[in-house]
């Protein structure tokens, strides 16, 4: 059975719920990254948000059939290529093996289709041809432009006036101003560009415009009508604009029933970019010393129609903020007394309740998040006043697991559990150590460790570890 959810759809400006067009399952498409370079952290949150959408559907009892696609092939990409004395294939596998490494770092799951747009070029002639032959296209200087005129509900999306346009005026470049719509361009003729920049066409040789490839891919896996479509707000206008048109200028059905936005993340208050240059790299946030499931914590943590003013203070907090929920569940494993479950049943139904609810309405993960801490809050007191049996506390790790499900990082993994073999070997040291009663060695071997980011907590059941935030 599945629970309702409902996300605010930018194509009614409102918070509804989301009706799949085949229950229980939902087709998803979001907007992948542009591999010109590595992505930054701004993009990794959209990523993210999709990723945690994703998974919330599937706790809620949703089958996801979902689309990620990769964009090699735009103006920037052709430019460094060209630049770098490479092809396509050659220069964007580098940043398409960045993308998989970041992925695997924030515990994104592959969705069950991570299309490259190269590969889908005659799925985007084929929009072409039928748009042309449906009368909204026309050629200039050997392009194939759309004509926006032509599709009376251009401009609904992103709440645009147009009927100010002027008629031809026509841009061919991939990005361009916002608020500024003009006649964009399908199929460019790029004389000047590389052969292998270039495919064969009816209407002539030359390459996809941006938009359209979008377009192509979605519709070629999730249909000419899919549920659920998720962006940045960046790219809310021309891009997701043009993909309407062009979509339903071709087939003459609805495109995308709700689009989903995430704010921008902000560095020092400003949009964080790499033609602004302000952007940090997840490599760069890692060398710095911190925790990839900080990051995704961080990430996730945030409503995402707010912005996020991203600081390495924030990351701080959010590795304490796991430490304390890794900290419990490592203890849940520790506890020994016999008995029913007690308290911690009432405690689970709760907090679960309350998590669900919260994913349930808009997506809110920092109410989300609340539950997850007001389930450990309750289970340390229980903990602390000896009231937590070992069937309570399997129910506790239970319900974590289950709402780990969802954020991929309240559970320590196993890398998490293990010290390295320089670490284990400190840690063996001092226990020697104290057993020896050689205090100023056991002292140094524990300062060592605190140097290796290794903190050490000796308890009446033995001596347990963390990583330091």
């Amino acid at each position: 059975m599945t629970m309702e959810i409902r996300l605010f759809n930018t194509l009614t400006s409102r918070v509804e719920a989301l009706e799949p067009l085949d229950p229980p399952e939902v087709r998803m498409y979001a907007c992948g990254l542009t591999v010109y370079n590595r992505g930054h952290v701004g993009n990794y949150r959209t990523m993210v948000t999709s990723d945690v959408l994703r998974r919330t559907l599937r706790h809620l009892g949703y089958r996801v059939k979902g689309v990620l696609n990769i964009t090699d092939v735009d103006d920037r990409i052709i430019q460094q290529a060209v630049a770098a004395q490479s092809d396509i294939q050659s220069f964007t596998a580098q940043w398409i093996e960045a993308l998989d490494e970041d992925m695997a770092t924030l515990r994104l799951e592959r969705p069950e289709h991570m299309p490259r747009a190269t590969d889908h070029i005659p799925e985007m002639i084929d929009i072409v041809e039928r748009l042309t032959a449906n009368g909204h296209t026309y050629e200039a200087d050997g392009s194939v432009y759309f004509r926006i005129a032509s599709f009376p509900e251009y401009g609904r999306l992103s709440g645009l006036d147009v009927a100010g346009i002027k008629d031809g005026a026509r841009v061919d470049t991939d990005k361009y101003d916002k608020e500024n719509a003009r006649d964009f361009v399908l199929w460019k003729l790029k004389s000047d560009e590389p052969e292998w920049a270039q495919w064969e066409a009816p209407f002539g040789k030359g390459r996809p415009g941006w938009h359209i490839e979008c377009s192509a891919m979605s519709m070629k896996y999730l249909g000419e009508t899919f549920d659920l479509h998720v962006g940045g707000e960046d790219l809310i206008f021309p891009h997701h604009e043009n993909e309407i048109a062009q979509s339903q200028g071709a087939t003459g059905h609805p495109f995308v029933r709700h689009w989903m936005h995430v704010k921008h993340l902000l560095i020092d208050d400003e949009t964080m970019s790499k033609s602004k240059g302000n952007f940090f790299t997840i490599p760069d946030i890692l060398e710095r010393g911190h925790r990839p499931d900080a990051i995704r914590y961080l990430l996730a943590g945030s409503h995402y129609r707010k912005p996020l003013n991203f600081g390495f203070e924030g990351l701080s907090q959010a590795a304490t903020a796991l430490e304390r929920i890794h900290g419990l569940v490592q203890r849940l494993g520790e506890v020994e007394a016999e008995g029913p479950e007690g308290a911690a049943t009432e405690a689970c139904a709760a907090a679960r309740k309350a998590f669900d609810a919260a994913l349930a309405d808009d997506l809110n993960t920092p109410e989300a998040l609340a539950a997850v801490h007001g389930l450990v809050g309750g289970t340390n007191a229980l903990l602390a006043e000896g009231q937590l049996t070992r069937s309570g506390a399997e129910a506790v790790r239970s319900t974590i697991e289950a709402m780990d499900s969802v954020f991929g990082v309240l559970v320590p993994t196993a890398v998490e559990d293990r010290l390295s073999p320089e670490e284990q070997a400190l840690f063996d040291e001092r226990q020697e150590a104290r057993r020896q009663r050689d205090f100023a060695r056991a002292d140094e071997a524990r300062a060592r460790l605190v140097d290796l980011g290794v903190v050490l907590e000796d308890t009446p059941r033995g001596t347990r570890w963390r990583r330091k935030s």
